[in-house]
């Protein structure tokens, strides 16, 4: 009997003790109130009621965003920018704060109990920055509008052909990653800052700029490597009849300003078709199956040839050219490049290793052409034509009815044809280095035309229809 007394004694203690254990849990838990020495951001809330604490952080973290942060410029006019610091990007939580109150009130007893009692001491201020929204209002617009735009350099050709700079313009630019830098330093990092009596002092930064310089500069123009004038070659419009000269003046145009890069191909066709949709061509006489004939853009041979002999006297690459099939006033047989649209072009290679610009025009009735760039100073060439055999005129007769027996009447003067051969000679400090043939050109000759008495005529061969010196009424693939 008495030990069933102590059992139960025993029971009955067990019991009161969990009971009076589980109370002292319970009330342990939902304490109101936070333990003593938290802090979040430096600020002391250790025996403040949750809620209360929950309501000031808020209040605390708007505080911090509505900070007053002045952006000065001292340049080019002094003004001042006003902005809050959630206005220049900054944004202040404290979520681990959050969720460590919230641990506090969610789960079981046991686990409210266990985050009650491993609850930190000290909980950060966190600091996020983006600053998309600031560079919304200085945006590149705002940017131009307070500093200019930047001006690209320029290159330009003086009347006595110098080359010449005219430097770039750099303008200023918010240099935003020490901008973020900066406003990341000085803005608040905990809630210390609140504390002070008074109206928070703004932070002032002064905006950091850098140059920015544009994307033409006198060194990138330099780079290119157009030093100086390195060859001038003309040729005479003659009495060139007014359409004519507007061709050669139209296709001169096309080119003038034209910079040719290093291992570039000079494609005149291109040229031509740019002339023609820029400036048209007018009726001037083309060379059509040998024949001079009215045609369009007659003159722009004489464009391809003037720039033939400017590229042969630098020492370029020819790739592709042809001589006229008649011989032309003015230049000496074998230095022309004939040109005709889909069948005959005009193309050399810049090979002297750095840009080429290509100046063309008309002016006192002269074709000029000029090449500006890099090329030895102490280099050469010079051209030399020979003919090496003329062509006899051949005869050809037609019939003619109103002529009497034992007449004949010459209805065309027949040409001699001539094939030529054309040296050039490169001469370094004035000695000769090299003399190199580089073209073997024939000139048909054209036919002595007789009508003599008869019922019947010869008709006249067929012949591709090649257009020469001009542009084809057709428009060739």
């Amino acid at each position: 009997m008495k030990k069933i007394h102590v059992a139960v004694i025993a029971m009955f203690s067990i019991l009161l003790f969990g009971s009076a254990s589980y109370g002292m849990i319970y009330m342990y838990v939902n304490q109101s109130s936070l333990p003593q020495k938290v802090q979040v951001g430096g600020w002391q809330i250790g025996g403040m009621n949750r809620a209360d604490v929950m309501l000031e952080l808020d209040e605390r973290l708007q505080q911090l965003a509505e900070w007053p942060v002045i952006l000065e410029l001292d340049e080019p006019l002094a003004k001042t920018l006003t902005l809050t610091a959630a206005q220049t990007g900054a944004h202040y939580d404290a979520d681990s704060f959050r969720v460590a109150m919230k641990q506090l009130e969610e789960g079981n007893l046991w686990e409210r109990a266990y985050a009650r009692y491993h609850l930190a001491e000290a909980f950060p201020l966190e600091l996020t920055y983006d600053a998309t929204s600031l560079k919304k209002q200085l945006s590149p617009a705002w940017e131009k509008d307070t500093f200019g735009s930047p001006s690209n350099a320029v290159r330009r050709i003086t009347p006595n052909d110098k080359v010449q700079y005219i430097p770039e313009k750099g303008v200023r630019r918010i240099a935003w990653d020490e901008l973020t830098r900066q406003l990341q330093v000085k803005l608040p990092h905990d809630f210390g800052a609140l504390d002070l009596e008074g109206k928070p002092d703004p932070i002032r930064l002064q905006l950091p700029l850098f140059m920015m310089k544009p994307e033409v500069t006198v060194d990138s123009l330099r780079s290119e490597g157009i030093e100086r004038k390195i060859i001038q070659f003309s040729t005479g419009l003659g009495n060139s009849s007014e359409g004519r000269v507007h061709n050669v003046s139209a296709a001169a145009e096309a080119i003038h300003g034209m910079i040719l890069e290093p291992g570039g191909t000079f494609d005149y066709e291109k040229i031509v078709q740019k002339a023609e949709k820029e400036f048209g061509f007018r009726e001037a006489p083309v060379i059509v199956n040998g024949r001079l004939t009215p045609g369009i853009g007659g003159g722009i041979c004489q464009v391809s040839s003037t720039i033939y002999n400017a590229a042969l006297l630098t020492g370029l690459d020819i790739v592709e050219r042809r001589n006229h099939s008649l011989p032309v006033k003015y230049l000496p047989k074998g230095l022309d490049a004939t040109f005709a649209s889909g069948a005959i072009n005009f193309r050399f290679k810049n090979n002297t290793g750095k840009s080429l610009l290509i100046h063309a025009e008309v002016n006192n009735h002269q074709l000029v052409v000029k090449f500006f760039g890099t090329f030895p100073e102490n280099v050469s060439y010079a051209l030399e034509s020979r003919t090496i055999e003329t062509l006899s005129v051949p005869v050809k007769y037609v019939s003619s009815n109103v002529l009497p027996d034992g007449a004949q009447q010459v209805l065309q003067n027949g040409q001699p044809g001539y094939i030529v051969e054309t040296v050039r000679t490169k001469r370094i400090n004035g000695k000769v280095v090299e003399s190199k043939t580089i073209s073997r050109d024939t000139y048909k000759a054209q036919n002595r035309l007789i009508a003599r008495p008869g019922n019947s005529s010869v008709p006249d061969e067929q012949e591709p229809s090649i257009v020469e010196d001009g542009i084809s009424d057709t428009k060739q693939p």
